[in-house]
Order: structure tokens, then sequence, then C-alpha cells
């Protein structure tokens, strides 16, 4: 079974489990290890004595934007929209 995700590292998020997130490409969900592995079994009830291999291959990196570049200007937004009479 192969399965690409998105992984993001975030090492200075506020939240531990914001640090580090493995997303669905398509869905952009979380995805269940545990459920993947179970259809992998056919899901039959029972125990399994399973050995799961993760082989890590980048496909592509993008930078997180530096932080001077989310940094947004108050004074741009403090002028009030001209609003112009519908004829």
């Amino acid at each position: 079974m192969v399965k690409h995700f998105i992984l993001s590292i975030n090492p200075t998020a506020k939240h531990e489990w914001d640090r580090c997130i493995l997303r669905d490409v398509l869905s952009s969900k979380r995805p269940d290890i545990a459920k993947l592995i179970a259809e992998e079994v056919d899901a039959d009830g029972g125990n399994y004595l399973i050995s799961v291999n993760i082989d890590i291959e980048v496909l592509q990196q993008e930078k997180a934007p530096a932080a001077e570049q989310l940094q947004f200007s108050f004074a741009e937004s403090s002028q009030k929209p001209q609003l112009r009479e519908a004829a």
C-alpha cells in the first residue's frame, strides 16, 4: 500500500499538537493510521501481530513563509472604504 500525505512541521507552534501535522493530500484530513492498517488486513475480528514499514521519500518541500512576510499593516486597513451611491 502506498499512501501520500502532507507533513507540516512548525517548531514554533503555540500547541504541541500543531507542531507536526500529517494530512491527506486530497481531503486535508488527518489520517487514521489504525484504520488504514485495518483495511489492509480486511478488518476481520481478532488480534493481529503486524509489521509496519514506513519508507519516507520527500517529493517536494516548501519553506514556511518568513515572519516578516506575515505582518499586517494596520495603517493600511484603518482607512474607510469609499462608498458610492448606486444610480
